[in-house]
């Protein structure tokens, strides 16, 4: 073990909040030990931002519950821990542990159970990584070095303690963890993990709970990059164990996403985990779409039940959320609503709780080469930096054009219609035509009409056999009770009786 001076390793209590240094003043005043542990002391030596700090004591949760009261709150089972509240902080405290006696552990070597007391130096050897085993005291300056953490942050480095095949199997999730840093830091991993790092190793991901590997997975998602670390859950082989129906490709729309959410973390910006998932999971979302349309469903339908069907898939890697479910799918319900708006509610739609989100979805899928957005995205993009004038005057055009649009598919579908009904048919029939489509007769033809005997029925007895006038040939026709469409007019219900309706009570409805 190496005892350094925090000022040699770039450390000072300048560096610490106040609400981390609260924690270690009141257990060290209780008479505990009491040092700063893991990532924050890590990010410090590499001149980053750490987003919180830890502390490790030698008090057990219920001793560390005794110190700071109603300000603390024991959690976990398997690896039991205090969280302490100071302010608006909250600071994990973790006891030193030592190795169990008699682990308790799966059939695949996970720890069940991890809640075996000891001292630093145990605590030390059970720890994953030797960039995160160096313990800092802040009021005595310095920091317990035990396995040359120092030199491995200064070679980039990431170094597993113990054997990586026994450290996997204990916790599958060093895996994630071992990419997820290498990714962050930019370090090179050790030659002993890749000698045991392989595809077949990852299967051991399936022992861990599904809600512990969203939260692992949330973690890449919101480390800033995003985009260096998804490369090698492919490459790795993680990827098929996070994400069930994706196809382990890095597609452009996918890239693209990455990076806008490396940028906005860069930048300070909020994000939305959930955001990716609802990228990752968009295309097994519309393929699944399809299957439900070709089963003749309407799109509104095929859409909400193909997004319970991808995100229940899903579910058996990685559990999303309930609310974080209900924001995917209202981004991908949203993409419809801006795709094809009706006018009279785009200012409307301009205002919906998910706008922000759907459009930001859809202008990363036009940007990524999606010709089917239509220049939605680009237009949304503009809409939304106009006056209300302008706005208007925008959406009055938007509706001309989508007028004019839905004209020309008219007249497109329409022309087909035409050109269908002038292919000419395999088999010729004859027409037959009725009285009422019978072809007008020139002088010449009717006159030999005129003159030839009559076809068809004939006349009453006595009557002259040509020129029988069209008065006569009706009269022949209602006396046979049938014409030559074959209608009968002597058939019962043509010859009831007509009762005279009341219209006062058509207009003004039944009196009683």
């Amino acid at each position: 073990m190496q005892t350094l001076r925090a000022s040699k390793c770039g450390l000072s209590t300048a560096q610490l909040p106040s609400s981390i240094l609260d924690v270690i003043d009141s257990l060290t005043r209780a008479g505990y030990e009491a040092y700063i542990v893991g990532g924050g002391v890590r990010d410090l030596m590499l001149g980053l931002n750490p987003k919180d700090f830890d502390a490790v004591t030698n008090a057990t949760p219920s001793q560390v519950k005794e110190v700071f009261g109603r300000r603390c709150r024991i959690i976990g089972r398997r690896f039991e821990l205090a969280h302490v509240y100071s302010g608006r902080e909250l600071i994990e405290v973790a006891t030193f542990r030592a190795p169990p006696k008699k682990a308790i552990t799966s059939a695949s070597g996970m720890i069940l159970r991890d809640n075996n007391w000891g001292s630093i130096e145990q605590d030390f050897s059970r720890r994953d990584f030797s960039i995160n085993a160096m313990y800092y005291q802040p009021h005595k300056a310095i920091v317990l070095d035990f396995c040359h953490a120092v030199s491995d942050i200064k070679n980039k480095t990431l170094r597993l303690l113990g054997d990586p095949l026994l450290r996997f199997e204990e916790d599958p999730v060093r895996m994630l963890r071992t990419l997820r840093f290498a990714a962050k830091l930019n370090f090179n991993i050790d030659a002993d993990i890749l000698d045991v790092f392989q595809p077949e190793l990852t299967q051991l991901l399936r022992d861990v709970s599904p809600h512990r590997l969203y939260d692992e997975s949330q973690k890449l998602f919101t480390m800033g990059h995003l985009n260096r670390v998804l490369p090698m859950l492919i490459e790795f082989g993680i990827w098929k164990q996070l994400f069930a129906d994706i196809p382990p490709q890095i597609s452009a729309f996918i890239e693209r996403a990455a990076k806008n959410t490396d940028q906005r973390i860069q930048i300070g910006k909020t994000i939305n985990p959930a955001f990716f998932y609802a990228v990752l999971l968009w295309e097994p979302f519309l393929q699944r779409c399809d299957v439900y349309l070709s089963k003749g469903l309407a799109p509104a339908e095929a859409r909400a039940q193909a997004g319970l069907d991808v995100l229940k898939r899903q579910a058996t890697r990685t559990i999303i959320p309930r609310f974080a479910e209900t924001f995917i799918r209202e981004v991908w319900e949203m993409q419809s609503r801006l795709l094809s708006p009706k006018p009279q509610q785009i200012e409307a739609l301009s205002g919906h709780a998910r706008f922000r989100a759907g459009f930001d979805f859809m202008l990363l899928r036009e940007k990524s080469g999606d010709e089917t957005t239509l220049g939605m995205g680009h237009w949304w993009d503009n809409y939304q930096n106009l006056s209300a004038d302008e706005k208007e005057k925008a959406i009055s055009l938007y509706n001309r054009q989508r007028a004019r649009t839905r004209r020309k598919t008219a007249e497109v579908d329409s022309g087909a219609k035409n050109t269908s009904t002038q292919i000419e048919p395999l088999v010729k029939e004859t027409e037959s035509r009725g009285r009422r489509t019978r072809k007008p007769r020139g002088q010449e033809e009717q006159a030999s009409f005129n003159d030839a005997p009559q076809r068809g029925r004939g006349p009453r007895s006595g009557a002259p056999t040509g020129g029988m006038d069209r008065g006569s040939e009706r009269h022949n026709r209602s006396r046979d009770g049938q014409d030559q469409g074959g209608m009968d007019h002597n058939h019962p219900i043509l010859k009831r009786k007509r009762v005279q309706r009341d219209l006062t009570q058509v207009v003004f409805g039944p009196t009683q």
